[in-house]
């Protein structure tokens, strides 16, 4: 039986929405964290995480390789919640919500408030790479291909986070 072009190719989209889906299953909690290292809000978190997952699914034809779905989708969500950023501007989540938020028994938040809240203190370019790099595990050329950026400038900008972050650290009595 001759399948011909277009079929062939709604098969194949088929199979790749079915495919983006699983791993969209798979990898919630680290989607919502890295929306959530942005925006700093969970509502925000997880507006962006479906405004992101909707961007993807309408540019799904974009994607050649399957296998550079984690960049090629972190760059989504890290594009969508930095218009967000752009466009609202900087929300400050203070008092209770805070406290519940970073709970240590809320399995989306980071086990250290102090950690948290230091990385919240840093600039947007320096927290983003910290958050890619230490919490979603990214390599440094796949943190690159995320941000667009040169890979020196990952590093640079990494190192000097990670500086930041020590100071901010230090000048609230914990130990680095």
């Amino acid at each position: 039986m001759y399948i011909g072009g277009k079929e062939f190719a709604k098969m194949k989209r088929k199979a790749l929405k079915k495919e983006f889906e699983d791993y969209i299953i798979r990898h919630k909690e680290a989607i919502y964290r890295l929306a959530y290292s942005y925006v700093r809000n969970s509502d925000d978190a997880l507006d962006m995480v479906q405004e992101s997952i909707y961007k993807a699914f309408t540019s799904l034809d974009s994607l050649k390789d399957f296998g550079a779905i984690k960049t090629w989708f972190y760059r989504i969500v890290v594009n969508t919640c930095l218009d967000f950023i752009r466009i609202r501007g900087r929300e400050i989540v203070a008092g209770q919500e805070y406290l519940i938020d970073n709970s240590p028994g809320a399995s989306d938040s980071y086990s250290d408030i102090d950690l948290n809240r230091a990385l919240g203190e840093l600039p947007d370019n320096y927290r983003g790479i910290i958050v890619l790099r230490y919490f979603e595990d990214l390599q440094l050329n796949q943190i690159a291909q995320v941000l667009d950026i040169n890979i020196n400038t990952v590093k640079t900008r990494l190192y000097r986070g990670l500086d930041l972050l020590r100071i901010e650290m230090e000048m609230d009595g914990q130990e680095v």
